[in-house]
């Protein structure tokens, strides 16, 4: 996904983790986030619910291989702006970067 979201022109910044973006200063600069929801540590869904305590939250679109509808409506109701399935559809992806820049 990095090479992809490169080639539609957006810089991009790779964390190993969400501890390690927690750690991540000036967080504002990022413009939004590409969320696994199975990660190692904090799940993607509670790294939201984390970012959720603070203001300035960057847009959160998150991709699973796990299509359950409980996880979606988690995430959702939490703010991302989507949950997308994998193998993710590349033109749906770039749509919600653009939307995700443009708010």
């Amino acid at each position: 996904m990095d090479d992809l979201v490169k080639s539609c022109g957006y810089e991009c910044k790779l964390f190993s983790s969400a501890e390690e973006f927690l750690e991540f200063e000036p967080r504002s600069e990022i413009d939004c986030m590409l969320v696994d929801v199975k990660m190692p540590g904090l799940s993607g869904i509670e790294l939201q619910v984390e970012l959720n305590k603070h203001s300035g939250r960057p847009p959160m679109i998150f991709v699973t291989s796990y299509k359950d509808e409980r996880t979606r409506a988690i995430a959702m109701s939490g703010g991302a702006l989507a949950v997308l399935g994998k193998p993710v559809d590349i033109d749906t992806l770039i749509n919600c970067l653009e939307l995700a820049v443009r708010r």
